[in-house]
């Protein structure tokens, strides 16, 4: 059985930065596509950033490129969400997903009905 578990949410000034980590649990990490989709209050889940673990497909959404970066630490089977520069838009629930797939699925994976695993999410608060 596949978990994702999250952590490194809280609370922070405007400007600051947070990292998020996603370890995953369960099966091989790899040949996987993973993304960081979040949720504010009152609105649809949205991604935020996805890649893929076996190399490339990497995507940032508009509103967080130049501000937030994903990586990968295979060796410790977990993923990464550096967030920096945060606004107040930028609170809401984070949540990891994940899917085994190919590359080539992956490319197009922004949509958070083509994750089947997710992780319970951390909370991000930002105040101005």
């Amino acid at each position: 059985q596949v978990q994702l578990v999250e952590s490194g949410g809280g609370s922070v000034q405007a400007g600051g930065s947070l990292r998020l980590s996603c370890v995953v649990y369960g099966y091989t990490y790899s040949w996987y596509c993973m993304g960081w989709f979040r949720q504010p209050p009152g609105k649809e889940r949205e991604v935020v950033a996805r890649t893929y673990i076996g190399g490339g497909a990497t995507y940032y959404a508009d509103s967080v490129k130049g501000r937030f970066t994903i990586t990968q630490d295979n060796a410790k089977n977990t993923l990464y969400l550096q967030m920096n520069s945060l606004k107040p838009e930028d609170t809401a629930m984070y949540y990891c997903a994940a899917r085994s797939s190919s590359t080539n699925w992956c490319v197009s994976a922004i949509d958070q009905s083509q994750y089947n695993n997710w992780g319970q999410g951390t909370q991000v608060t930002v105040s101005s």
